[in-house]
């Protein structure tokens, strides 16, 4: 009966912490003891998609990842094409500092060089390239964790093909110069207890084989995704790569709509986020039923498109409470 009774304090207390940090922007630091103890990789996050696409600019190159007939069309009626390009591929609106503040503790992002620029500087890309660089988002960022001490986020490098061998060194420097020992190397324990105790607030997960030479970057982390703008076909994609077992530790479910060129042309008028939003009531339940753990069909990070609307953050935050039970 005591145990019981000390459970659904620490569960109270879990709620009440989400409650009176409304913003999220410190909920890390108010959940309760028993899950310090718990690696990062066994409880619920919420996590941000495409996090960078809040502020793409309609007048970049074409990533050069998208298909031959785009960019093909982009050269005979741009005037058509970008406008379609930018609000299919803008996935959030909230700037990084104001998803951080959300409670976002993953972010997705797609690094890239632009094509025919002299410069060494570096974007994040989702069809377009953005106006900000990646130091100046990754400076913003560090700035965040030096005000929010306990707070761990997850850097997804990913998407980073276009990258040759000498970008590829200019941006782990640049990782580690800008976090330096906020940085937790990826043979440690990640439980917050032992992240607050070495003062790790960053875990660089990076997509390509150069982390195996570095102990500050950890192996990417899977991402499930469904490939596919049929929201039940997304989630019965989800159920199938739970019955196959969760990865051992990182890993991501995107519970994003991603379309192609045909099914756009077929639905000018629209935009991604006007089906998104038009489809939240078949992600809000599949998420609300999600488990976090080690067990085979546990969940990790949920990572979503405009993870402003409705309750996402919350109900992925609130996921960690059955790990009370």
């Amino acid at each position: 009966m005591g145990k019981m009774n000390s459970l659904n304090g620490q569960s109270s207390k879990l709620e009440t912490s989400r409650l009176l940090c409304k913003s999220n922007k410190e909920w890390m630091a108010q959940l309760p003891e028993k899950l310090q103890d718990i690696p990062l990789y066994n409880m619920a996050l919420p996590g941000s998609h495409d996090a960078m696409s809040y502020c793409l600019d309609i007048s970049s190159p074409i990533d050069r990842s998208e298909s031959q007939l785009l960019q093909s069309l982009d050269k005979c009626v741009p005037c058509i094409t970008r406008p379609l390009i930018y609000k299919w591929s803008t996935t959030q609106e909230l700037s990084i500092k104001e998803q951080l503040n959300a409670g976002i503790r993953y972010l997705d992002l797609r690094i890239s060089h632009k094509p025919n620029d002299t410069s060494d500087k570096l974007y994040f890309v989702h069809g377009i390239f953005t106006e900000v660089t990646v130091q100046d988002i990754l400076k913003e960022i560090a700035v965040w964790l030096q005000h929010h001490k306990k707070e761990v986020i997850i850097l997804a490098c990913r998407c980073l093909e276009e990258l040759n061998p000498e970008q590829h060194l200019n941006l782990v420097n640049l990782l580690i110069t800008t976090f330096g020992n906020m940085i937790c190397p990826k043979q440690e324990y990640p439980t917050l207890n032992t992240l607050w105790r070495h003062g790790y607030q960053v875990i660089i997960s990076y997509e390509n084989d150069i982390e195996k030479q570095y102990k500050q970057l950890w192996p990417a982390a899977p991402y499930w995704w469904g490939n596919t703008v049929d929201p039940q076909e997304l989630l019965n994609y989800l159920e199938k790569q739970k019955q196959k077992g969760r990865p051992e530790h990182f890993f991501v479910a995107g519970i994003n709509l991603t379309e192609d060129l045909s099914f756009i042309m077929c639905h000018l008028c629209e935009s991604l986020k006007e089906i998104t939003l038009s489809n939240q009531h078949y992600f809000i339940p599949w998420v609300k039923n999600q488990t976090p753990g080690d067990g085979k069909k546990c969940i990790n990070i949920v990572a979503a498109d405009f993870i402003d609307s409705g309750s996402f953050v919350n109900d992925v935050i609130a996921l960690n409470e059955k790990l009370l039970q």
